[in-house]
């Protein structure tokens, strides 16, 4: 079964930067798009960030500007560089991938960690 591991959230003072990783179990060639989910209290679910094996990324718009996706294929491993982190970032990001498997995407998911911004 494949797994997706997250690491480096936590909690960080306005202005702050962290740094998301998420390694997945298999290698990330197989992976068609990874990236990170995030939900905050009471709102719907928005993709921080993605980035699919060809290299194509995508923000949130609030996060343009202030998050770095990036890819180490040999580490099986994606990165979301947050910056200049605002309180309205907190959320429970959670890793997700979608995995070609015999013509068919599956859908992978990571637990889920919680990043507060707050002073």
């Amino acid at each position: 079964q494949v797994q997706l591991v997250e690491s480096g959230a936590g909690l960080v003072q306005p202005g702050g930067s962290l740094r998301l990783s998420c390694a997945a179990s298999v290698s990330i060639s197989s992976i068609v798009v990874m990236g990170w989910y995030r939900q905050a209290p009471g709102k719907q679910r928005e993709r921080a960030g993605m980035i699919t094996n060809g290299g194509k990324i995508t923000y949130v718009d609030s996060g343009k500007g202030r998050f770095t996706i990036s890819r180490d294929n040999a580490k099986n491993t994606v990165y979301l560089q947050m910056s200049n982190l605002k309180p309205e970032d907190t959320a429970v990001y959670c890793c997700y991938a979608a995995r070609l498997v015999e013509d068919e995407l599956i859908d992978i998911w990571g637990q889920g960690a919680q990043v507060t911004v707050s002073s």
